[in-house]
């Protein structure tokens, strides 16, 4: 049997699929998402997070905290971190069984601010850290401050930690992003309609993400190639709110 890549021709810029009076039956096959640290997209907004990573063992302390927006690149950063130091991810549930536990294995604990964790697992987990020089990788959206914790323990030491925000992406790492997400569902896109979409949609990670799964969708279901056209139509969508809930059949 063919694998399931075989099912999904790259549609490419010479891609002229025959238009059709109705729906296409899309079949859903998972893309998987290039993920490894020759993956990740360096630029001035992520530069200091991804030398950080990189430079582990060599850290001036235990505790980091990598800050940034939704599908920024926080979770690309800590799952390299996790693979060059044979880190452990955290649950909510298991930070007071490591706490208690003690040694030295690194941690990551992703969205920090937002997951269920208990305050006082966590407060913990970082307390033990500290002490016994345990490296621990958190990730947040929002900065300490706002984290919804009931005291002030927590939040004051992740405050010792080395911080990084990871900023707005620029044209190039935007136009590099639709790349790589495009690629990552076996898709060639011509670069003039990259730099239509860069210069037209909302300048984040999270909006990229949304915008090529929408195209995909509309390509697969409406059996057109991804052209400006086309791009044209699925910016409307997301601006009119429509894109989150698309109907192929209208």
């Amino acid at each position: 049997m063919a694998p399931k890549s075989a099912f999904r021709a790259v549609r490419d810029i010479d891609a002229a699929p025959q238009p059709s009076a109705h729906p296409q039956l899309v079949l859903e096959f998972a893309h998987v998402e290039a993920r490894s640290e020759h993956d990740f997209m360096v630029c001035a907004g992520n530069a200091l997070a991804f030398g950080h990573v990189r430079a582990f063992p060599n850290w001036p302390g235990p505790l980091t905290l990598i800050e940034g927006a939704a599908k920024s690149g926080k979770s690309h950063l800590a799952g390299i971190w996790a693979a060059r130091a044979g880190a452990l991810a955290a649950g909510p549930d298991d930070l007071e069984t490591l706490s208690r536990r003690g040694g030295t294995r690194p941690v990551v604990i992703e969205d920090a601010d937002r997951l269920p964790y208990d305050e006082a697992g966590l407060f913990h987990l970082l307390n033990q850290s500290m002490r016994d020089e345990r490296p621990v990788l958190m990730t947040a959206r929002l900065p300490v401050g706002e984290w919804p914790y009931r005291t002030d323990d927590v939040k004051s030491r992740a405050r010792l930690a080395a911080h990084f925000s990871i900023t707005v992406p620029d044209d190039i790492l935007l136009s590099q992003i639709l790349v790589k997400l495009f690629a990552d569902r076996q898709l060639l896109i011509d670069p003039k309609v990259i730099s239509y979409l860069v210069g037209r949609m909302e300048r984040s990670n999270e909006e990229a993400v949304a915008l090529v799964e929408l195209l995909d969708r509309l390509s697969l279901t409406c059996g057109r190639a991804i052209t400006r056209g086309l791009a044209s139509e699925a910016l409307a969508m997301r601006a009119q709110g429509d894109g989150d809930h698309f109907d192929p059949e209208g």
